[in-house]
């Protein structure tokens, strides 16, 4: 079985002293194709150096909205972004999108900064990885500001109203390690509700490792340990979840 890790930071320094065999891991389980997500200008720079360095690694270069602030304060941003978007090997504009859980970056700051974001990444053409955190209203009136996108709901983690949203927009719903530890049952529910065609698996790596590796690091290999939960939970063969969401990927992100 083939997987693909969609949503990852290997190129994090937290990864350096064993990022080889971290990667030869991932490889060794099936996870033949793995996305390195950028969070700032910098970081993306790291994802895109990266991604040169391993066959089956790709990146994708955006601006958390945690950084949105450092964002807006260079007058070049948005231009700098566009160039990281031409470089070989990106095959994604993320991870962008609002955060107002307990974050410091004032509203506006980040609602600009996604709209800025967007508008440097759609001539592109380049699929959009999307992080939401209880920020739902204000992102679909920002997203349907700009019809025809392609991308994906990174770290999907609520309830079948929001996955209704966004699967009605186009949008691809991202699951990770969150699945196997999280006691909502609407979250639980929506993941069972997400059509087999919009599903992706990402790690998040290294964040958010799922049951049962909760005290370890997470990286790219654990997305077979989701990969096995959500197959359990959806009643389907893991095999048919891996080729779908492998299917997917590639679909979405041209890889």
């Amino acid at each position: 079985m083939k997987f693909t890790d969609t949503h990852c930071h290997l190129h994090f320094d937290s990864f350096e002293p064993n990022r080889q065999a971290v990667y030869a891991a991932a490889v060794e389980l099936g996870v033949n194709n793995i996305i390195c997500v950028g969070t700032s200008l910098d970081d993306s720079h790291q994802a895109c150096h990266y991604a040169q360095s391993q066959p089956g690694v790709w990146a994708a270069a955006g601006v958390h909205p945690h950084a949105a602030e450092e964002f807006l304060g260079d007058g070049d941003g948005p231009e700098k972004l566009a160039r990281l978007l031409q470089l070989p090997k990106v095959v994604a504009v993320g991870e962008i999108g609002l955060d107002y859980y307990k974050s410091a970056t004032p509203k506006l700051a980040q609602e600009k900064a996604l709209r800025l974001q967007l508008e440097a990444g759609l001539p592109t053409k380049l699929p959009f990885s999307f992080h939401v955190r209880d920020a739902w209203k204000d992102f679909w009136h920002i997203l349907d500001s700009y019809p025809a996108l392609s991308g994906v709901v990174h770290s999907f983690s609520s309830g079948s109203k929001q996955l209704e949203a966004g699967l009605s927009r186009g949008l691809y719903i991202g699951l990770n390690g969150i699945m196997t530890f999280t006691r909502d049952e609407a979250q639980l529910e929506a993941a069972r509700q997400v059509p087999l065609e919009r599903l992706l698996l990402e790690t998040d790596a290294p964040f958010l490792c799922p049951a049962p590796y909760r005290n370890e690091t997470c990286q790219p290999k654990h997305i077979v340990a989701t990969a096995e939960f959500l197959a359990k939970l959806r009643d389907q063969p893991l095999a048919e979840i891996a080729q779908a969401t492998t299917k997917n990927a590639a679909k979405l992100f041209g890889i």
